[in-house]
């Protein structure tokens, strides 16, 4: 094929995640993409457990990806998970990773004139975008997410005070997700509830993202801050599937 496409952990088990993986899918189908899928050979591409220290489970997990992908013939990769292209990036090309890599919104982005007239079905949504730090400042796509965004007819693009380099973090990587209860038991207030209510404040009704993380961090968020009737959380591959109708 042309496209393997890496799901990663959170689109292939979390069921928000599920939904950005069929959206993501029927947006390949609509622009004819040439892709395929590892199943249940896929294995996570380990950044977080290499954050949080465990250098061993990231080799281990290093070794048996790098394998797989020399078991199959394919042109490039591509994936869904921010920290998953953070890794292949940057970490296993140490280890023999040579294919082209992209992640699914700058690779999306790359066929807007053919998405461009696919998207007919108007959406009346005032949506504000959060850069995520592995997509925005590790690798410098602000742009591609927001071209996506402004092509969707009826979109209006709102921008939060803190935007593209000066994003804040949603607090999710790195392990940080798992330190939920440390904050709340120290009386702090998460970074993902901060990040929430600066959407909240530009008067959108999506605040849109392209990490699979940080759908369940802002969804609850919203929640703790009394908000999720106001605003909800969709990946930009959830609004251009939308608009494909």
């Amino acid at each position: 094929v042309d496209v393997l496409w890496f799901v990663e952990c959170q689109n292939s088990y979390h069921p928000r995640g599920q939904d950005i993986s069929r959206s993501t899918a029927r947006l390949f189908h609509a622009l004819g993409v040439d892709f395929a899928i590892l199943g249940n050979e896929e294995k996570c591409a380990g950044e977080c457990a290499r954050l949080l220290g465990e250098k061993g489970l990231f080799d281990t997990l290093t070794d048996y990806n790098l394998a797989i992908f020399h078991k199959y013939r394919f042109n490039r990769i591509v994936t869904s998970g921010t920290h998953a292209y953070d890794a292949f990036q940057y970490q296993y090309r140490a280890a023999g990773f040579a294919y082209p890599l992209e992640h699914t919104v700058p690779f999306l982005a790359g066929h807007l004139e053919t998405l461009r007239p696919l998207l007919k079905r108007k959406l009346s949504y005032t949506v504000t975008y959060h850069d995520s730090c592995c997509l925005g400042r590790h690798n410098g796509f602000f742009e591609e997410p927001r071209k996506l965004l402004q092509a969707i007819p009826g979109i209006k693009l709102v921008e939060m005070v803190h935007n593209r380099v000066n994003t804040i973090c949603c607090g999710g990587g790195g392990g940080g997700m798992w330190l939920d209860t440390y904050y709340k038991a120290k009386g702090y207030e998460r970074l993902s509830e901060r990040r929430a209510r600066e959407a909240v404040r530009t008067g959108a009704d999506i605040l849109a993202i392209s990490c699979p993380y940080e759908v369940s961090r802002f969804e609850d968020a919203l929640k703790v801050l009394g908000c999720e009737k106001r605003m909800v959380v969709r990946d930009v591959t959830e609004l251009l599937a939308e608009s494909l109708e």
